[in-house]
């Protein structure tokens, strides 16, 4: 057995261990349920949600703000839900549980997460993606490994940054030279115990390699492809200086020419400013 198999299976094991590991809030665990019954109505789950004042502001926010990037305005749960449809509106109702954490403990990386979530919009949209808002949701989760790591294990966190920092290497560098494994990994296993659909499952787990995704690569192509974009205009931060390396089969998937390229930026920059609108009305909803 390899150092990297022994480390994978000795963290995959220590994972399973944790207790605290974040879970799917009660309000969406009774989601899931509803969701698999055909005979639900978007009425009926609108209204489950709705009895959480806070969640339903936040995810009305969520679901207006230029990162879904939705033409019209949604003024009820229960008619996002019959626009996005279930799987996306579960994905925001794990993701608001996830904000106030990620907020206490990484503007930063909340910025950087919202920012990938309004590129992979723009590109879902420019490339015909069926269901590009559910494509957005994953790239405001994509990096939820890197809070499972910092929250879950501080020790194996501080170790990562300080090889990182020694080395002069990327957070994920440091990731795998340390514990056999990515963050994009650990959080696709979240996602996955999670219940949230394989497209979501696949793009956060092959964000780094997107050509190793079994059905979804060119999905996971665009969350790669977005995390890139949003390190390279410096909004917010996904824990180190570097821009990662654009993946060659990635880039053949979604290539574009620089006039195409140029409007995309054009139009991620308008929709960045919103954005910051955006992230302070979250702070406020949220006392942060």
């Amino acid at each position: 057995m390899t150092t990297d198999t022994y480390r994978k299976r000795e963290f995959r094991q220590r994972l399973r261990e944790i207790k605290s590991l974040p879970t799917l809030p009660p309000i969406a665990a009774k989601l899931n349920a509803m969701v698999e019954d055909e005979e639900v109505t978007a009425a009926q789950v609108g209204a489950v949600i709705e009895k959480d004042q806070v969640l339903t502001s936040k995810l009305l926010k969520m679901v207006n703000s230029s990162f879904i990037g939705f033409p019209q305005r949604i003024g009820t749960v229960s008619n996002a839900i019959v626009l996005l449809g279930f799987d996306v509106i579960k994905t925001l109702v794990v993701t608001s549980s996830i904000f106030d954490a990620m907020q206490e403990s990484d503007i930063g990386l909340w910025e950087h997460s919202l920012g990938v979530a309004t590129a992979s919009g723009i590109l879902a949209r420019r490339r015909a993606i069926k269901k590009p808002e559910e494509i957005s949701t994953a790239g405001l989760i994509h990096d939820i490994g890197k809070i499972v790591i910092r929250a879950e294990l501080p020790h194996e966190y501080r170790r990562i940054e300080a090889i990182a920092s020694e080395q002069g290497i990327s957070i994920r560098e440091a990731e795998l030279e340390l514990l056999g494994m990515g963050h994009a990994e650990i959080g696709g296993m979240l996602v996955k115990q999670w219940l949230l659909p394989e497209r979501l499952i696949q793009s956060v787990s092959f964000h780094h390699a997107p050509e190793s995704s079994p059905d979804c690569p060119e999905l996971a192509a665009i969350i790669h492809f977005s995390d890139i974009l949003i390190r390279a205009v410096g909004f917010g931060s996904g824990g180190d200086p570097w821009v990662p390396p654009l993946d060659h089969g990635a880039w053949e998937r979604i290539k574009m020419g620089r006039r195409e390229l140029r409007e995309v930026l054009v139009e991620l920059d308008d929709l960045l400013v919103e954005l910051q609108d955006f992230t302070l009305e979250i702070r406020k909803i949220s006392g942060a």
